[in-house]
């Protein structure tokens, strides 16, 4: 025996970078899935015994034989740079003509106010308060699950997004009809935190190394979910915590009240942040403003909603008037 350690599984070497480099969970899953995949592919081979004609033959794959959309083979692309630049310290390089996925030029989805509305008084419970804060402030349906008690400021009218879409961090709007709302939930998962989880000692679930930077912080109110799950979740480490309910069970609930009000629509939850959107711009709002609601780092990534509202003609009129 030489004395060394053994080497971690690649699946080990994955988490560990991923989470010194401060990705989200669903970055560090997507991310897994298609180093599996391509592992897979190629019969089980190391990613340390293949290299570019290889993930050029798999990218081209997903496009020619599963037919993925442009972003979904770029997902992948993306996960394979990762892997072999950051984790096995074996830079790609180039690699080569790849069959690329078409990318359809595609208008989204979106709501009139009073649809928006009629779906939402369809749902109960902390779904119609979510559905609400998705429309009324343009948040997407992850980062609204994730809403901490400490991210509401009613003083000045605003939600804090915290490591929302690219890790950023930004403010938006706290519609002033939800503010009674959001103070009667508030109150509510104060009492279920002192009833429950405060008296069984149960922390709140915090991300990489915030427990080690805010002792104390996992039993705190301020730090309790807006949103919590009614059952309890493990760590990687194996320790039990309070996590904020999922995102699945909003979608389906979301998906429910839409085929109950009738709409005639195929909506969802991410339809709402589409409709908050065209609702600003309808109603006169600079589009430069917009973006920074959204988390935008590109103002051509807004510009679509422009097109859905018939404003991205430069003035001109039909014939028919």
């Amino acid at each position: 025996m030489d004395g060394k350690p053994p080497q971690p599984r690649l699946r080990d070497q994955v988490r560990a970078v991923i989470r010194v480099n401060r990705y989200s969970v669903r970055t560090e899953k997507s991310y897994w899935y298609w180093i599996r995949f391509f592992i897979r592919f190629h019969q089980m081979k190391h990613p340390r015994d293949m290299g570019p004609v290889e993930v050029n033959e798999f990218l081209t794959w997903l496009a020619v034989h599963r037919n993925v959309a442009a972003a979904t083979q770029s997902q992948a692309l993306n996960a394979l740079v990762f892997l072999y630049s950051k984790v096995l310290d074996l830079p790609l390089g180039e690699v080569g003509s790849v069959v690329r996925s078409k990318k359809p030029k595609r208008l989204p989805v979106v709501l009139s106010h009073d649809e928006a509305m009629k779906i939402i008084s369809k749902l109960e419970g902390p779904y119609h308060l979510l559905a609400s804060l998705m429309y009324g402030s343009g948040l997407r349906v992850t980062e609204a699950c994730r809403l901490r008690i400490k991210d509401i400021d009613f003083n000045s009218q605003v939600i804090i997004v915290r490591d929302g879409k690219g890790a950023k961090d930004r403010t938006t709007l706290l519609p002033g009809s939800l503010i009674s709302g959001l103070e009667r939930h508030i109150a509510s998962v104060r009492k279920a935190w002192k009833d429950r989880d405060l008296a069984l000692q149960t922390p709140v679930s915090l991300p990489f190394a915030l427990a080690r930077k805010y002792p104390g912080a996992d039993m705190s109110l301020d730090w309790q979910w807006l949103f919590t799950s009614y059952s309890l979740s493990k760590t990687d480490q194996g320790k039990v915590v309070r996590h904020h309910i999922h995102t699945s069970s909003v979608q389906k609930a979301v998906k429910a009240a839409v085929a109950e009000s009738g709409i005639g629509k195929p909506a969802g939850c991410h339809t709402f942040r589409h409709t908050f959107a065209t609702e600003l711009l309808k109603r006169g709002n600079d589009i430069r403003t917009v973006p920074d609601l959204l988390g935008h780092a590109d103002l051509r990534t807004t510009q679509i909603y422009t097109h859905v509202l018939g404003q991205g003609f430069a003035g001109v009129r039909s014939p028919l008037g």
